[in-house]
């Protein structure tokens, strides 16, 4: 990503849910600065939740430099996008914040070319218009055919009721059809009852579902949401992963033929208010490495089993809360 937009000659398109200035190897915020010094366009958008800690002097200097900023601010909804296009013909995509704090962590990120580019401008247009911004070049392209069948690329969120939300659909549909294997990639696991259900249903055609997660996450409370549903869904058959490092990816592999990444998590944010970017590909050699970096992941991952958790009185509590309102 750093080497793209070190390259670029005409625009940087850059959305993120967490940007910070702290990044100790490549420093994004001077080279954003030193190409709006060259005359590149480049426009920002950031959420202003996950983005919080970014100084009032930061945004200062890139303004000043001739970066345009915006900060997606709505109650209830975030921006957890993660996509950079740069010239409209190199378009990065997946679960990659920046910032020092995420240097160590497991991550996927796809790198796009050519024609899909303009579908991630057209995902990066739709949230740079409701941040309130006037380039009428970048607003074009919500104008534009809409490209994303022709792409095979999909972009998710925006919906607020679950059910309804075009990630929501595609897991549905998809889980529904796979005939051997179903693999989850993700780092929280909070999964709503009708995705509990469709897995389940699944499992009981014969299907081998598995989930790959991080032992231990980066919050504990993120940990006992995760150890609240891994048992229920242990119980039903699905097959847990443990991963000893922190995991942020987000991917879908069905059947060893279709893969997607995405910013996505399996919780009800990522399928109801959040804004989210992901690619579906059925290209073999982009499903073939995507099942070569989960098959790594597995092997130095444990699998799940009862007596690697005991709840105690706040889990036992929490799982009552959850039952209650998921």
């Amino acid at each position: 990503m750093f080497e793209a937009i070190a390259g670029a000659a005409k625009s940087i398109f850059l959305e993120m849910y967490i940007f910070a200035d702290d990044t100790e190897t490549h420093h994004f915020f001077d080279i954003l600065k030193q190409k709006a010094r060259d005359g590149v366009k480049v426009k920002l958008v950031v959420d202003a939740f996950g983005s919080s800690a970014l100084r009032t002097e930061d945004v200062a200097r890139l303004r000043e430099a001739g970066v345009e900023i915006h900060f997606f601010s709505y109650w209830l909804r975030h921006t957890h996008k993660k996509i950079l296009v740069v010239d409209g013909k190199i378009a990065f995509l997946g679960g990659v914040n920046i910032s020092k704090s995420f240097r160590k962590w497991n991550d996927l990120q796809v790198r796009l070319s050519g024609r899909i580019a303009r579908g991630v401008i057209r995902s990066f247009a739709r949230s740079y218009r409701d941040c309130g911004g006037q380039d009428q070049e970048v607003l074009s392209y919500l104008r534009r055919k809409n490209f994303l069948q022709q792409t095979r690329i999909k972009f998710f969120g925006r919906q607020y009721f679950a059910l309804k939300s075009p990630l929501a659909r595609h897991y549905r549909a998809k889980l529904s059809d796979a005939k051997e294997s179903v693999i989850i990639v993700t780092p929280y696991f909070a999964p709503r009852r009708w995705l509990v259900g469709v897995l389940h249903q699944a499992v009981l055609r014969g299907v081998r579902v598995e989930v790959l997660l991080p032992r231990h996450t980066d919050h504990p409370i993120f940990d006992r949401m995760n150890y609240i549903f891994i048992p229920k869904l242990h119980a039903l058959g699905v097959v847990f992963y443990l991963h000893p490092e922190m995991n942020h990816a987000k991917a879908l592999f069905l059947d060893g033929r279709e893969g997607m990444v995405g910013s996505h998590n399996i919780d009800p944010f990522s399928f109801s208010s959040n804004t989210e970017a992901g690619v579906v590909f059925t290209d073999k050699k982009m499903v073939e490495e995507l099942g070569k970096i989960i098959e790594e992941w597995k092997s130095v991952s444990e699998v799940f089993t009862p007596s690697m958790y005991r709840p105690d009185w706040f889990d036992r509590l929490l799982r009552s809360l959850v039952d209650r309102i998921w």
